[in-house]
């Protein structure tokens, strides 16, 4: 009886070996599906987000009819239907481990990729000009009290919700001053020194309009606050989330188009099992096992 040419340690490797690069594979594949399941979810965020009415949601938006507050929104509606289709696809090929069909998808998704970077990209600059360009905006609009009637109630209205007055400041306003502009402070005045600060919420001001005076029989209380700021918030919002989900789902595509193009090139990258045959002159012979696919 003629014994292996090779002992039993060298065969066993040989096995485990085969084991892992069986056991890589399978969670590479497992793991190419869940990320395509990720991307159908965001490409349903997309579609979400790009047909909701959040920027019909902004305080006195009547203000900012100049801006281009929908930055990418058709990016959202058009790539959304798109990654959902293209997603369905990827776990088609990714659970039927079909290699064409991985191949097709991973270039598919890359160019969808492509496409909505470059197309998202005004949105950074968009969020980079915004205060400057809201700040133009309020400047525009001052006095308030000569803006339109529509404009007013609206603001009056964020001012009595927000505890704030005013664009920059109350005096943007003019005179006279809206009754949603007063505030109550906290604490009695006549009990605090001159000089120490009583509520950091409210001003006190003369009654006609004049710069805050701390020894003034007839004052008044008014907000702090701006109501610029809050304004700014509102408009700037829409645009951060669409940059947070157009990045998430620029870290999802990539992470399946690695994943999905490993799956589709395997046949190039993984070693090719070899079988070992003996001839009847006893030499050993190695050769490429034949695929079963």
């Amino acid at each position: 009886m003629m014994s292996s040419p090779f002992p039993r340690s060298s065969r066993t490797r040989r096995s485990r070996r085969r084991s892992d690069m069986a056991g890589c594979r399978s969670y590479l594949r497992g793991l190419s599906i869940c990320v395509t399941v990720l991307l159908l979810v965001s490409g349903v965020v997309l579609i979400g987000v790009g047909f909701s009415t959040i920027d019909g949601n902004i305080p006195v938006s009547e203000l900012f009819e100049q801006l281009s507050t929908s930055d990418g929104l058709l990016v959202l509606q058009v790539f959304g239907p798109i990654t959902v289709v293209l997603a369905v696809l990827g776990i088609c090929a990714a659970a039927s481990d079909y290699k064409p069909l991985l191949l097709v998808f991973s270039a598919l998704i890359f160019i969808e990729f492509v496409a909505v970077m470059v197309l998202a990209s005004p949105l950074v600059q968009v969020q980079s000009q915004l205060d400057s360009a809201v700040d133009e905006v309020f400047l525009k609009a001052t006095p308030l009290h000569a803006a339109d009637d529509y404009i007013q109630s609206e603001l009056k209205k964020l001012q009595a919700s927000d505890s704030c007055c005013g664009l920059r400041s109350f005096e943007d306003w003019g005179n006279p001053l809206p009754v949603s502009c007063l505030c109550t402070p906290d604490l009695d005045w006549s009990s605090h020194p001159a000089n120490s600060s009583l509520d950091e919420s409210c001003v006190m001001m003369d009654a006609d309009l004049s710069p805050p005076l701390p020894h003034t029989s007839d004052a008044l209380w008014v907000h702090a606050k701006p109501c610029g700021a809050v304004l700014k918030s509102h408009l700037s919002f829409p645009i951060k989330l669409r940059i947070g989900i157009i990045s998430a789902f620029a870290t999802i595509t990539i992470t399946a188009i690695i994943l999905c193009l490993s799956l589709g090139l395997e046949n190039y990258w993984k070693k090719p099992a070899v079988e070992m045959t003996i001839d009847d002159f006893n030499r050993v012979k190695y050769q490429p096992k034949p695929s079963l696919t």
